[in-house]
């Protein structure tokens, strides 16, 4: 039987974080991520950096910056303790520790960038792959641990509860708490359950619900959708963030292009050679905060019926841009751009997701044994829109904190209830489900996601999303309970329910904030 101390699903920088941090204190450690590639993460295609103390900062300045760029929707306390304890402990861990080779300058110091929003230099990088990096050298630590067993190729389907999964009727009656998880082997196919005295949800964002993500084909929710089918409270799901500039290229998909170019000079233009920044935020210009610039880029699309808009990185003076942003130099070359000379095709993307599963400053939600961090949580750090390169750092110190917490309670695994935990059941008659009618299904989210819950909305078109939306969940539910179970019809049940909710929590917000714009 699989058995551990701590299952982590997910393996991000939250995920594999907790999972150093708990194999150090001797539990034992599972970690599930349903790619083959443990890498395969939204973390692995973060560019900008992650925020550390900068240059004439301190914890007030970094707080206020959260805050303004959330709105002041933001949690304080989270905020504070992000603000205060995260930026040195992260260069503990990451810098010293792992060893991920931020750059330098001359002097020896961290070469510190800047992003929209922020008031000083204070984001370290890894050129233009710093989630590439931090994954990269999180992966090769963590797989070197004793005590950590990492299982790729696995899809969890459900998070096991002590009431809902027991044939006992006792269960009922007694306070319920999460046993684990049933998980999908995608190679073999077999369901079985593994039990955990704590699982943790790190399964990263929502962006493969849109029609244009920066996210891989991953992020669909998982987390999300779990944690509300067993009654965890979803909080600020309307809060989706998008970046201003992803690449637009019919050969190259997905592929960001780094806010911190902009913060290095690069301008924004539209099909007629106007620096339209000008027009939308006079001040900040390109480093307008995130929703700002990309409702922008939004409307000049709109206005003119082109598909995107032009990044001009030719104005940049005194960056050598090939070393600078090698990653984003050479995948342009390879689509006939050189950014040195000529403007990138750009449009905006859904990238992040401020909301997610409700937790406290520890990581715990409110069922017991069950946690979640990084993207797929909500600590209220963000508030009603993040500040760039925050994210990688409240997924990496939040799972720090949780772990302290799980370690502190020392909660074991509860043979009893486990006991009464039966294997998967698979219907009787289990047919196939027809990969062309799940490749449709999301592809019908993807569209009405992106034109009636995108990056404008209006209350009508969310009317319209919540129930079609409404109407594919129940129609999904059903087929998934009548199929041979696999990851793609979770993946599509997951996201049926991760848009639903959304919609929903746009359609109750009847005031335009953050993330969440509304068009009368």
């Amino acid at each position: 039987m699989n058995e551990y101390d701590l299952l982590v699903v997910g393996s991000g920088i939250a995920g594999l974080t907790a999972a150093l941090c708990a194999a150090q204190r001797g539990l034992k450690v599972c970690v599930l991520t349903k790619d083959p590639q443990i890498h395969h993460t939204n973390t692995f295609y973060a560019q900008g950096g992650i925020v550390a103390t900068g240059i004439e900062d301190s914890p007030e300045l970094l707080t206020r910056d959260i805050l303004l760029a959330g709105s002041e929707m933001n949690y304080e306390p989270a905020v504070q303790l992000l603000a205060t304890e995260a930026p040195s402990l992260a260069i503990e861990y990451l810098s010293k520790k792992i060893g991920i080779p931020f750059v330098r300058n001359a002097d020896g110091d961290f070469d510190r960038t800047k992003e929209a929003a922020h008031s000083t230099r204070r984001i370290l990088h890894v050129t233009d792959h710093t989630g590439r990096a931090i994954q990269e050298g999180l992966s090769a630590y963590v797989q070197k641990m004793e005590g950590v067993t990492i299982l790729p190729d696995m899809t969890t389907i459900d998070i096991i509860t002590s009431s809902h999964n027991s044939v006992s009727f006792q269960d009922r009656y007694r306070k319920n708490r999460a046993l684990g998880v049933y998980v999908l082997n995608n190679v073999t196919g077999n369901v079985e359950p593994i039990f955990a005295a704590t699982t943790i949800l790190a399964t990263g964002g929502v962006g493969n619900l849109y029609l244009h993500t920066s996210n891989p084909p991953s992020a669909t929710g998982d987390g999300i959708a779990m944690a509300y089918r067993v009654g965890v409270e979803i909080l600020n799901a309307e809060f989706v963030q998008f970046h201003p500039t992803v690449l637009f290229h019919r050969d190259i998909g997905r592929f960001l292009i780094t806010e911190a170019m902009r913060g290095e000079g690069a301008r924004l233009i539209n099909r007629d050679g106007e620096y339209f920044m000008d027009r939308y935020a006079p001040g900040l210009k390109e480093l307008a905060p995130r929703d700002e610039v990309a409702r922008a880029i939004y409307s000049e699309i709109e206005s003119d019926n082109s598909a995107f808009v032009l990044l001009d990185a030719t104005q940049i003076k005194g960056i050598n841009l090939e070393e600078r942003f090698p990653d984003i130099f050479s995948t342009c070359m390879k689509a006939g751009i050189d950014i040195r000379k000529d403007p990138v095709p750009v449009v905006p993307a859904a990238h992040y997701f401020c909301g997610g599963i409700k937790v406290d400053i520890n990581g715990a939600t409110s069922l017991d044994g069950l946690y979640a961090v990084g993207e797929t949580a909500c600590t209220g750090v963000h508030g009603a829109n993040r500040l760039a390169s925050v994210s990688l750092l409240e997924g990496f110190y939040f799972a720090v904190r949780a772990v302290a917490k799980i370690a502190e309670d020392s909660y074991g695994l509860d043979q009893d209830r486990i006991s009464n935990i039966p294997e998967w059941v698979s219907p009787e008659k289990a047919f196939e489900f027809d990969p062309v009618l799940i490749h449709s299904d999301l592809l019908s989210i993807r569209h009405t996601m992106w034109n009636y819950a995108g990056i404008i909305r209006t209350k009508s078109r969310l009317e319209r999303a919540i129930a079609d939306l409404g109407y594919m969940q129940h129609r999904v539910d059903k087929f998934y309970r009548e199929a041979r179970v696999t990851r793609e019809i979770i993946e599509l049940r997951n996201a049926t329910v991760a848009s639903f909710l959304i919609a929903r929590a746009a359609y109750a917000n009847g005031t335009s904030i953050g993330c969440h714009y509304l068009r009368s």
